[in-house]
């Protein structure tokens, strides 16, 4: 085979989720795929393992179902037919030592109906009395990127910015509502918002509205009899657990896995890349057309310093929060009353160790039905500035999240079986200023032919956000390939 001819090289570096479905996308596209995985296992924070002698995931749980590219991952990996809905995803807000109901109507905690957010008695009457003093403020002026916790409070008040909104962006991040970008975490509320002239019509616009009969969302249209038409939910999982997903996407890309295989340097060549493998005592080196960073911020950072100076420097501005998820199995006999719904938040103003916890018995009916004598509870612990917390040790951390679930829905005794996930370094803080960090690291890494990144540190955390990513990245560099053969 010829040099003009032959079958170009990929390497896709990083083996979470991204990468995985960096290299599915290239399956089709004419290319020799290789997936280079520093650590043991691929699949980044998708995991799955046994708790009391269920699968239960050891990361992220669900997706959302309404954006297409997760579920379409699924589908192209053949999991389709084990997609399963939630039972419920009614949530609380553990605050001040009641547990009180998520108000429907809000908006990543933006609330949409002042009167709903009353009944919750989530807020004092002073900071209840704030927060309906939003229409009568000057309108909104949003210049340049701003604070969500920032604009929140001069919004509507800082006890509803640290009771509603920061437990809700707490728990997708790990981190402060005062420091995360507005435009960058609701960028469909930071549109609403430039043709509104309050925040709440701003979030009430991104919203159903209220049945006929002025209650919740989802009643009959215009008032017709019959029952209400279920809406599509929210989010999904897949029955074994989405940890069980990387596993199936690696295996349909086609492409050569290899694992404990540690990208140490990246350099450029005459016609492709260089990469440099394993130790400095026995390196090896692989010869690619093109490349696609898949992963955090700090490694893709030290990776293109030699390449990009732009694009490094802007990748090092992005910080990241750790955690853990410790995971607590109850006879369910230990409950005298299930709590509320799928699980509940806790605000940071609270002091508490955790900020989140999911029933996931109660989420998850195929769980339930699993094991019926069984409540299974996934505790979230870390935010960000909270290294400290994380540095116990899992049998402290275990008691912590035993001790608050039991403060918070009166469980009786220790847990029948526990399990510890530690999460270091795992979720990128989207902070004011990201979304200009993120065009000057595309803009960069732009000029150099056959490059690409993607992954949860530029465009959205969740599965779905990761995966658009890894389309767009997988497209980059097979379109700058076509441009590079002879005779275009």
């Amino acid at each position: 085979m010829s040099a003009d001819t032959r079958q170009p090289v990929i390497a896709v570096v990083g083996g979470g989720i991204a990468g995985l479905a960096a290299a599915l996308f290239l399956r089709d596209r004419g290319a020799a795929v290789t997936v280079l995985e520093g650590g043991p296992r691929l699949g980044g924070e998708l995991s799955v393992s046994p708790v009391a002698g269920i699968e239960v995931d050891e990361g992220a749980e669900a997706l959302l179902a309404r954006r297409p590219e997760g579920t379409g991952l699924i589908e192209a990996a053949g999991l389709g037919g084990q997609l399963v809905e939630p039972g419920t995803t009614a949530a609380s807000i553990w605050t001040r030592g009641v547990m009180r109901a998520m108000p429907r109507r809000q908006f990543l905690g933006v609330p949409a109906d002042l009167d709903e957010l009353a009944s919750t008695q989530i807020l004092s009457a002073a900071g209840l009395a704030r927060a309906r003093a939003e229409p009568e403020l000057p309108g909104l002026e949003l210049d340049g990127d701003l604070s969500v916790g920032g604009l929140v409070a001069a919004r509507f008040g800082r006890e509803l910015a640290d009771r509603l909104t920061d437990p809700l962006l707490s728990g997708v991040y790990a981190g402060r509502a005062g420091e995360l970008s507005f435009q960058a975490t609701m960028p469909a509320l930071a549109q609403a918002a430039r043709a509104h002239r309050t925040l709440g019509e701003a979030a009430r616009s991104l919203l159903p509205g209220p049945g006929p009969d002025g209650g919740a969302p989802g009643g009959p249209p215009g008032g017709q009899a019959g029952p209400p038409e279920r809406p599509a939910p929210v989010f999904t999982t897949l029955a074994g657990g989405l940890g069980t997903l990387p596993a199936a996407v690696a295996a349909a890309s086609g492409a050569r896995l290899r694992t404990r295989a540690m990208v140490r340097e990246l350099a450029r060549t005459a016609d492709g890349w260089r990469l440099t493998i394993g130790s400095a005592r026995s390196p090896e080196w692989l010869d690619a057309d093109a490349v696609i960073l898949a992963l955090p911020a700090q490694p893709a950072s030290r990776l293109l310093g030699p390449v990009s100076a732009a694009a490094a420097a802007a990748l090092a501005e992005i910080s990241y929060a750790s955690m853990a998820i410790i995971t607590l199995a109850y006879p369910r006999a230990a409950f005298a009353a299930l709590p509320p719904g799928s699980g509940y938040l806790v605000p940071a103003a609270d002091g508490r160790p955790v900020k989140a916890v999911t029933v996931s018995t109660s989420k998850w009916p195929h769980l339930r039905a699993s094991a019926p004598d069984l409540v299974i509870a996934r505790c979230s612990v870390g935010r960000i500035g909270e290294e400290a917390l994380l540095q116990r040790d899992d049998a402290d951390l275990v008691a912590l999240a035993a001790a608050d679930l039991a403060a918070a829905t009166g469980v009786r005794g220790q847990p029948a079986a526990s399990r510890v996930t530690r999460w270091g370094g795992a979720l990128p803080q989207y902070t004011v200023g990201h979304l200009d960090r993120v065009a000057r690291i595309r803009a960069a890494v732009a000029s150099c032919p056959g490059l690409a990144v993607c992954g949860a540190a530029y465009d959205g955390i969740g599965i779905p956000a990761c995966v658009a990513s890894a389309a767009l990245a997988a497209g980059q560099v097979t379109g700058q390939l076509r441009a590079r053969r002879p005779g275009r």
